[in-house]
């Protein structure tokens, strides 16, 4: 019987980690159907910043209350779940408690109650979240672009991890009895009672051996069924920033916050415009003559392997939105939602691409105006405060730059007042209607 239940759980954790892989690969692909782009970080600053924003969460402290909670839940879970390992050592040899005889009794015990501390630390916090989200209702949770699937996303992710260390608990605690009562394997392990879960245990003791020896097996075979369930749950949600935080954190553009990249080609035509010699510039004499197809970013594939890496970053958190100044006075523009629509749009690539046999065919649609309207665009004042804001350093405001080059410099698509600045630049050379030699006429009027 034994071996019927180790073989049934190879076989369960083989094919969860089977489909996470696979699905890891799939969005791995979307992300690569971007441009390429260089980002020249050194080691010592892609480590850092790994260390500060990722582990350390370092943008979130500017509200240092919300900052602790987050890092509860979030180490919580993680370091939690390295008890995981255990279980699926178990599950595949047919063993129970096998680091209590590798590390000894002690370290052990020291280890369990930690992570039994951190469970009940992570399910006060998802039970604060989900009034915080749900009670409280702060405005960047009740923004209507969170309507639908977005907002139960975030309820069902704090749900599952209250399930998933209730049933931690509950496991060490019927564990606890079977071991007090030596029975099988149980006696073996004699580890004792666990700093939380031995609250538990007055309740389970009222239990008959046999009955709680199924419930202990129920709550052991549920946890880790549940840990490969979430993990496969994550590609779908927007909860995957859990993982992609990470290589976000390490791609970390080093520019300066705010700096707008300059398009070569652009600069290319405005230096022979003014007769100069491009030659002493590699980057410019390298580029051909011809013009690009095309300026900017109509669609996904327009945008940067970054600029799709940092779509399946977002938190959705709505930090960006609550610091923009389009975002707060009414306008049309949200930051989180440039970011969840670029993602959106890769999602519907992928299901075309599947269906297509690995081919994109063309569907008439594009990210520009099917899914980000030119109002938005227009909306942002470029102030760099969602790019600021983001805790794990994404740039909504790139993927706005590039769509609003494609408008006006593809479509020619600019408001009246922009066309009248953009005419005085290319004939006066600044953006009032005044030639060169007349700019100091003003001195001599009376």
């Amino acid at each position: 019987m034994n071996i019927v239940l180790q073989l049934a759980f190879a076989l369960m954790a083989g094919f969860a980690i089977w489909l996470f892989t696979r699905n890891i690969n799939r969005i791995r692909t979307l992300i690569l159907l971007g441009k390429p782009e260089t980002i020249a970080t050194s080691q010592k600053e892609r480590i850092r910043n790994l260390a500060l924003l990722a582990f350390g969460q370092k943008k979130m402290f500017k509200n240092p209350l919300v900052a602790i909670l987050h890092l509860v839940i979030y180490l919580g879970f993680i370091i939690i779940n390295v008890e995981v390992l255990e279980i699926v050592l178990d599950g595949l040899l047919g063993t129970h408690r096998l680091f209590a005889s590798l590390l000894g009794h002690g370290l052990y015990r020291f280890l369990i109650n930690s992570f039994e501390w951190m469970a009940l630390g992570v399910i006060v916090v998802c039970v604060i979240f989900l009034i915080r989200r749900n009670t409280l209702k702060l405005k960047r949770f009740a923004s209507n672009d969170l309507n639908g699937w977005p907002r139960s996303d975030a309820n069902y992710i704090l749900l599952a991890e209250i399930v998933l260390m209730s049933l931690f608990l509950k496991m060490n605690a019927a564990d606890s009895v079977l071991q007090l009562r030596e029975y099988g394997h149980y006696a073996d392990a004699q580890v004792g009672l666990f700093a939380v879960s031995h609250w538990l245990v007055p309740f389970f003791d009222g239990f008959k051996t046999p009955t709680l020896y199924v419930l202990e097996r129920t709550f052991w075979w549920l946890h880790i069924a549940g840990i490969l369930a979430f993990l496969n749950y994550l590609p779908y949600s927007k909860h995957l920033h859990i993982l992609f935080a990470f290589p976000n954190a390490w791609f970390a553009r080093p520019d300066v916050q705010g700096k707008m990249a300059n398009m070569p080609e652009i600069q290319k035509e405005v230096a022979l415009a003014l007769g100069q010699d491009i030659s002493t510039n590699p980057v410019l004499a390298a580029l051909p003559d011809a013009p690009p197809a095309s300026f900017g970013a109509k669609d996904v594939f327009d945008l940067s392997w970054k600029n799709l890496l940092d779509a399946y970053s977002c938190t959705e958190c709505g930090r960006c939105s609550a610091a923009c100044p389009a975002n707060t006075t009414g306008k049309a523009l949200s930051p989180r939602t440039i970011m969840m629509k670029t993602r959106d749009r890769l999602e519907e690539i992928g299901k075309n691409m599947k269906g297509n046999g690995g081919n994109f065919k063309s569907d008439g649609k594009s990210l520009l105006h099917d899914y980000i309207t030119v109002e938005e665009l227009r909306a942002c004042t470029t102030c760099n405060a969602c790019v600021e804001e983001c805790p794990v350093s994404i740039s909504p405001l790139d993927i706005i730059l590039k769509q609003r080059r494609y408008l006006i410099l593809d479509e020619s698509n600019s408001p009246g007042e922009w066309n009248a600045m953009f005419s005085n630049i290319e004939n006066n050379m600044a953006p009032w209607k005044f030639a060169p030699d007349e700019r100091e006429a003003w001195i001599h009027e009376g």
